[in-house]
C-alpha cells in the first residue's frame, strides 16, 4: 500500500478518534445524554447524520456493484429511496419529535411505544426490543463485511483482520462519546462521502471525454445495461420502488428525528438531508454504472463486482486522493455501524437491563451498561461476519425490510390514528417481523421463484402489518382519555412550533 494512502487512512481515524474523545468531554453523563445527546442536535448535524447512517457501505459498495452487474435496472431502488426518505421527514419527523417528548420524555422506540400505547404488561416493549436487537446485529454484521472486504481487496489484509479494525474503531468512538460521537462522527463522514461519490463519476466522465462516450462503450458491450426494464417485471420494480416504505421503521435513522434541537429545525434538515441524499445516490449509481465502461475499455481486472469503487480509487487517483477515496468507504461502514450499535445498545439497556433487570439502576450504571452493550453487540456482528460470501446488498434487504414491516406501519398509525390500540400495535409488530422472516426463509415457491425473489419482503409485510393494526384496534375498546389528550397535545404543538 502507498505512503500517500497510509497518511490519508491514518489522518481518518486519528479524526473519528479525536471526535469521540470531544464528545466523551462534552456529552452529559446520563443515559439521555449518551443515548440521544440531550435532543440538541442541529438541523444539519441531524440531515447529515441521519443520510450518513442511513446509506451505509451499501452506498458504495453494494448498490454500485449492481449498477455493474445489471445496468440501469437497479435505478428503482434509488427513485424508492429518496421518495421514502422526503416523505419520512414530512410525516414522520415533526410529529415524533414531539410525541417521544410528551410520552413522558421517552428515549428509546420501545420505550415510546410502551407510553405512547400505556402498555401495563410491557409486551410491546419486550417485542419491540427483541426485533431490534435481532435485527440490528444482522444489519450491523452487513457493515462489518464490507470493513472486511475493503481490507482484503484494498490492502491486501486478510478479511478477518479487516473486521476486527473496523469494529474495533468503531466500538471505540461510540463506547466513549455515545449519540454525540456518532452524531458528530456521522457529519463528517458524511461530507467525505458527498466529496468521494462525486469526484469518482466526474474523473471517468473526463477519461472518456463526455456521457455520450460512456454510454456508446456500454452500448456496445451490453445490450441491457442501458435499459431501465432489462430483466425485471412490474412486480420487480414494485420491489424496487417499495425500498422507500422501510425508511418509516429504520430505528437508527428516526431516532435523529428524536434528537433534534426543535420541530422549527426539521424543514431546513430536510432541505440540506434530500439535496445531500439526491446528489450521493446519483453519484453512486454514476460510479457503478460508469465503472463498468471504464473497466472494459482499460481492461482493469475486476474480482467481486462490490469492490468497484475500490477498484476505481486505486486506479484513477494519486495514493493521497485514493486513501481520502478509501476512507469514503470506511465513513460509509462506520458511519452506519456506530449508530445501529448504539440503537441497539440503547435497547439492551434501557428496554432490558433498566426495565426487568435493575429497575433502580443509578444513571452512571446505565451509562455503563450500555457501553458494555457496545462491546457485546460487536462482537456478535463480527462472528456473524466471518461468513466471508455475505452480500452486503442482500444483508442489508432483509434487514430494512425487518424494520420496515415490523415498525413502519406501527409508527404512521401511532403517529396519525388517535383510535390506535395497544393490541392493535403489538400485532402490528409482530405480523410484520414474521411475515418478513416468513417470506425470506419459508421453503415456498411461486413460479419456481421464492417468495423473495417473486416481491421483496417488506411489500407483503407492510400491507399485513398495516391491515393486522387497522382490524385488531377496531375489535378493541377505544383508547383512554389520557391517550387521546397526549395525542391532541402532540398535534397542537406540531401545529404551533412547525
Amino acid at each position: 500500500m502507498e505512503i500517500g494512502t497510509i497518511i490519508s487512512l491514518t489522518a481518518y481515524f486519528l479524526v473519528m478518534l479525536g471526535i469521540g474523545l470531544y464528545a466523551f468531554k462534552n456529552s452529559t453523563e446520563d443515559s439521555s445524554g449518551y443515548l440521544l445527546g440531550g435532543r440538541q442536535l442541529g438541523p444539519a448535524v441531524t440531515a447529515l447524520s441521519a443520510g450518513a447512517s442511513d446509506m451505509s457501505g451499501w452506498m458504495v459498495m453494494g448498490l454500485p456493484g449492481a449498477m455493474y452487474l445489471s445496468g440501469l435496472a437497479n435505478i428503482w431502488i434509488g427513485v424508492g429511496l429518496v421518495v421514502g426518505a422526503y416523505i419520512n421527514y414530512l410525516i414522520v419527523a415533526p410529529r415524533l419529535r414531539a410525541y417521544t417528548e410528551i410520552a413522558k420524555d421517552s428515549i428509546t422506540l420501545p420505550e415510546f411505544f410502551e407510553n405512547r400505547f400505556e402498555d401495563k404488561t410491557r409486551l410491546l416493549r419486550i417485542v419491540s426490543s427483541i426485533v431490534i436487537i435481532v435485527f440490528f446485529t444482522v444489519y450491523t454484521s452487513s457493515g462489518v463485511v464490507g470493513g472486511g472486504k475493503l481490507f482484503e481487496s484494498s490492502f491486501g489484509l486478510s478479511y478477518e483482520l479487516g473486521l476486527y479494525v473496523t469494529a474495533g474503531v468503531v466500538v471505540t468512538y461510540t463506547l466513549f462519546g455515545g449519540f454525540l460521537a456518532v452524531s458528530m462522527t456521522d457529519f463528517v463522514q458524511g461530507c467525505i462521502m458527498f466529496i468521494a461519490l462525486v469526484l469518482v463519476p466526474f474523473v471517468i466522465i473526463f477519461d472518456f471525454g463526455g456521457i455520450s462516450a460512456i454510454s456508446e462503450t456500454i452500448s456496445g458491450l451490453s445490450s441491457t445495461h442501458m435499459d431501465l426494464l432489462a430483466g425485471t417485471t412490474a412486480l420487480g420494480i414494485i420491489s424496487s420502488l417499495a425500498w422507500g416504505l422501510g425508511y418509516f421503521g429504520q430505528p437508527h435513522i428516526i431516532v435523529r428525528f428524536m434528537a433534534i434541537r426543535s420541530i422549527k429545525d426539521i424543514k431546513t434538515a430536510r432541505r440540506i438531508g434530500m439535496s445531500w441524499m439526491i446528489v450521493a445516490l446519483a453519484g453512486a449509481i454514476a460510479t457503478g454504472f460508469f465503472g463498468f465502461a471504464y473497466v472494459a475499455k482499460h481492461g482493469t481486472e475486476m474480482g467481486d463486482p462490490e469492490t468497484i469503487f475500490i477498484v476505481l480509487s486505486q486506479v484513477l487517483f494519486h495514493p493521497l486522493i485514493a486513501g481520502f477515496m478509501l476512507a469514503a468507504i470506511l465513513a460509509a461502514i462506520m458511519s452506519t455501524v456506530s449508530s445501529q450499535l448504539l440503537v441497539t445498545s440503547s435497547s439492551l439497556t434501557e428496554d432490558v437491563y433498566k426495565a426487568f433487570v435493575n429497575k433502580e439502576a443509578s444513571e452512571k450504571q446505565l451509562v455503563l451498561m450500555g457501553r458494555i452493550c457496545v462491546v457485546l453487540v460487536a462482537l456478535l456482528a463480527i462472528g456473524m461476519a466471518y461468513d466471508r460470501d455475505s452480500s452486503i446488498l442482500n444483508i442489508v434487504s432483509n434487514a430494512w425490510a425487518g424494520f420496515g414491516a415490523a415498525f413502519g406501519p406501527l409508527i404512521v398509525f401511532g403517529l396519525y390514528w388517535k383510535r390506535m390500540t395497544f393490541a392493535g400495535a403489538l400485532s402490528g409488530i409482530v405480523v410484520g417481523a414474521s411475515t418478513v422472516l416468513i417470506w425470506i426463509y419459508a421453503p415456498i415457491t411461486v413460479g419456481e421463484q421464492s417468495l423473495s425473489n417473486f416481491i421483496y419482503e417488506i411489500v407483503p409485510g407492510v400491507a399485513l402489518s398495516s391491515i393486522a393494526i387497522v382490524v385488531v384496534s377496531l375489535m378493541g375498546d377505544e383508547p383512554s382519555d389520557e391517550m387521546k389528550s397526549m395525542f391532541e397535545l402532540m398535534v397542537k404543538r406540531v401545529r404551533e412550533e412547525s
